[in-house]
Order: structure tokens, then C-alpha cells, then sequence
């Protein structure tokens, strides 16, 4: 979400005519897009911060524009512990940002109203400098769920969904750049809804609309189990242009943690709903995140959790032990677990997975694949980074000029998490 934001920013600013520079410390503007959704991601920004005033200290003159969740969380405190930022332009005041371009380029100060602007989706968020093959379009902004651990509701709002108008023209111009791949995006985008429309029809809608388009694969992030539904999961299974991959996040697989962590399902539904994806598209593939050490969780709190993840078996996880947040419900909660057994429990979690990612794997060699070519490898020049639609990343023998092509391979061998694969044979 960060990514699209920060690319509907950056065309913001080339429609008024500025120019990206390569020398951030040369510019004229700087923009830092923040992210709170991890304590460490504003524990690295504040560094950003204090490292553009010393800048300014020294003499340089720009504008420093403080944008994103940690704006929107920080407010007026960020521009007080930093007075070298200029503007503070959090979530919901992003349609600022064309008029604050307008007062720098006239030499002038914006003074922004004491009236909180309605928030508003941006029309294009695909940066053509970063990606043409790949692009992100934003279906839904905000969160209703309000899980005692998570900071997002505070910072994004209440849930939003944008005119699925605006999202097929939207989709229809990235086809015409020759974009190959689309990512709708969404706080919960499961919990879409225009009018009479559900997540399920967007979906299918979109799924019909990439027809006869450059675009050949749809993913979408992030899921909330609670909101992932049987229709949904039929759009997936009879649509060949969705990906057979899906991020489910589970967090914890206690019922007496998920229902301390305000997730709104329980350790029976969130396996259910793994075993009619995995009913109707065999061939899926399953990441999550998980959440250890959140307080009060208990050593048979945890064994459920692993035994969670025995059952369902992974591709991947992205996995954390709990960090209290100020201004989220578990701030205040007792039982904080120790340190070193949060510590511990993320061992054993990462061990496990790291299991699972490599039975996962080895069973697919022999497979051919197709794959989305990503990259030049950095370790061979005359290799590629490519993908497949289950979010494995292989690499294979190639021309750079293949790069945002799809190829067809076969899984040879593994390195670590990688594939190493046959020659790739271009397809359309």
C-alpha cells in the first residue's frame, strides 16, 4: 500500500512538473511516505528525519514534507521534535499535496484549514520508473476490525471502497502500458463493498475486464479470515487469471489468544476455510503472518499455534513476537510475556517454518511452471529472477530483455528458497 501511495505521490509531482533526482540530499523537495504498521519502520524514519535537519542546519534549503501513517499517528509532535519539517501531511490529507507543490513552486507557505479533509483514492498509482510490468491499484483504505494489537484503525481510519469504476479504468490504463501483473490492495480486502457489490464480484469483474489485455495474473492483499467467503473462494477456483496463491494471515492458532487479539474467527474456522481453498484449488499455495508472545499466551497457547502450523503447512510466514504499541488495546494488557521466551517462541516458530518451506519445495521439483520474469540475478548476470504464480521465486538462464515477459520452466533444483530452473521458453 505504501508502494502504490508513494507512486500516486511521485505523479503527482511530475503533473506540476518536478523532476525525480538520483542525489535525495541535492533536492528540492524532499517526501518521506511513512509506515507505523511496525515499530522498527518508525524507529528507521526518525533517523531519515534527523539526517535532513542536519542538512538543513547546515545551510541546504528544500522543502521536507513528513507524509504517510506516522504523520497521520505523530501530527503536530513529529514537526516538534523535527522543526526542520515543513509540512506534515498524514492519511487523510494526501489531496494536500498538489496544493503544497503549487505553494513551493510560487515561493509561498500552505496553510492548511482546520478542516480535515475527506479522504479521496488517487486515479493512477503505477510508477512507470519503478515497474512496467508490475503494478498495484488500490480497491479499499482503512479498517473496521480493530485487533488490540495493530495500530492501522488509528492511522488509516474506517474502511473505504473506491468506485469500481474507477478501479476498472484504472486497470484498463495499466493494461495499456503493457502492465502483465495487478495487485488490489486493501487494509481487509475481503471487506469490500459498493453499493450491492462484495469483494466476490469485484473480483470477478476485474477477472473478466484483464480479458483480452496485457494482464495475465491478479493477486490481492491483505485477506482477514473472518471476511474471506465461499464466493470468493469460486472466483478463484474457475478463474485462471487470479493466482493460485493467497496470504491468509492467522496470527496465532489459540482460540483464547484470537479472541485476546479481537480477530472476530477461531483456530476451527480459520482451518476450515484453509481446507475448502485447498478443496476447490488443490494447487494453492498459503502464506500467513504469526504473532508470538502476546500477553497472557501460555506454553499449550503456543503448542497451538505450532500445530496450527503442522496442519496447514505454509510456503511462508512472515512472523514477529509481540511489541507493545501505544494507543492499541494491548498496550495496557497484563501478562506480559518475558523477553527472552518471546525470543524463544520466535526460534521455534522460524525453525518450523523453515521445515515446512523446504518439504514444500523439494515436493515441487520436476514441475514445469509458468513464471514472471522479475529481474537479473544478482549473483549471475546471465540469469533471471523469475516467479511463479504460487509466489515462488526460480531462477533460469536468459536475456534481460525478457524482463517483464512470462516464460514457461521446469524446477530443477534448490538453493536455499530458490529454484533453480531449465532455459525459459517465452510465452505470450
Amino acid at each position: 500500500m505504501n508502494t502504490a501511495e508513494s507512486g500516486a505521490l511521485k505523479l503527482a509531482a511530475f503533473e506540476k512538473g518536478w523532476e525525480e533526482t538520483l542525489t535525495p540530499d541535492n533536492a528540492d523537495l524532499i517526501l518521506l511516505n511513512t509506515c507505523s504498521v511496525r515499530i522498527t519502520a518508525e524507529e528507521r524514519v526518525l533517523g531519515r528525519f534527523a539526517h535532513y535537519a542536519g542538512l538543513k542546519k547546515k545551510g541546504r534549503e528544500f522543502t521536507l514534507v513528513a507524509a504517510g501513517c506516522m504523520a497521520q499517528r505523530l501530527g503536530e509532535k513529529l514537526r516538534s521534535q523535527f522543526p526542520a519539517i515543513d509540512y506534515v501531511m498524514g492519511t487523510s490529507s494526501r489531496s494536500n499535496f498538489p496544493l503544497i507543490l503549487d505553494a513551493i513552486g510560487q515561493g509561498k507557505t500552505f496553510i492548511e484549514t482546520d478542516e480535515l479533509p475527506a479522504f479521496s483514492f488517487s486515479s493512477l498509482h503505477h510508477d512507470k520508473e519503478e515497474s512496467s510490468f508490475r503494478s498495484f491499484v488500490p480497491i479499499m483504505h482503512g479498517c473496521n476490525n480493530f485487533c488490540s494489537f495493530c495500530i492501522v484503525p488509528y492511522v488509516r481510519g474506517r474502511e473505504v471502497s473506491r468506485n469500481p469504476d474507477d478501479i476498472l479504468n484504472e486497470i484498463n490504463l495499466l493494461g495499456e502500458k503493457g502492465v502483465r501483473e495487478i495487485t488490489l490492495l486493501g487494509q481487509n480486502v475481503n471487506s469490500y463493498k459498493w453499493k450491492n457489490m462484495d469483494f466476490s464480484e469485484l473480483l470477478e469483474l476485474t477477472a473478466a475486464n484483464v480479458q483480452n489485455t496485457s494482464i495475465k495474473w491478479i493477486r490481492f492483499l491483505s485477506s482477514h479470515p473472518k471476511d474471506l467467503s465461499e464466493k470468493a473462494i469460486n472466483v478463484m477456483a474457475r478463474n485462471p487469471v487470479l493466482c493460485r496463491h493467497l496470504h491468509l494471515c492467522v496470527q496465532s492458532g489459540s482460540n483464547a489468544v484470537l479472541k485476546a487479539m479481537n480477530r472476530q474467527y477461531t483456530r476451527e474456522k480459520y482451518l476450515d476455510l484453509t481446507r475448502q481453498l485447498r478443496s476447490a484449488i488443490p494447487d494453492i499455495s498459503l502464506s500467513t503472518d504469526i504473532l508470538v508472545g502476546f500477553p497472557g499466551e501460555t506454553n499449550d497457547d503456543f503448542n497451538e499455534t505450532l500445530k496450527l502450523m503442522e496442519e496447514v503447512k505454509f510456503i511462508y510466514s512472515f512472523m514477529y513476537h509481540f511489541n507493545p504499541r501505544e494507543g492499541t488495546a494491548a498496550f495496557t494488557l497484563p501478562d506480559r510475556i518475558p523477553d527472552h521466551i518471546k525470543s524463544k517462541r520466535l526460534d521455534q516458530v522460524i525453525e518450523l517454518q523453515k521445515q515446512h518451506t523446504k518439504e514444500l519445495l523439494k515436493n515441487r521439483l520436476g514441475d514445469e511452471e509458468t513464471v514472471l520474469i522479475e529481474g537479473i540475478s544478482k549473483k549471475n548476470a546471465d540469469e533471471l529472477i523469475t516467479r511463479t504464480e504460487k509466489d515462488e521465486m526460480a531462477v533460469a538462464p536468459g536475456h534481460r530483455s525478457w524482463i517483464g515477459c512470462f516464460g514457461r520452466v521446469k524446477l530443477i533444483s534448490l538453493q536455499g528458497n530458490t529454484f533453480r530452473a531449465s532455459e525459459l521458453q517465452l510465452i505470450n
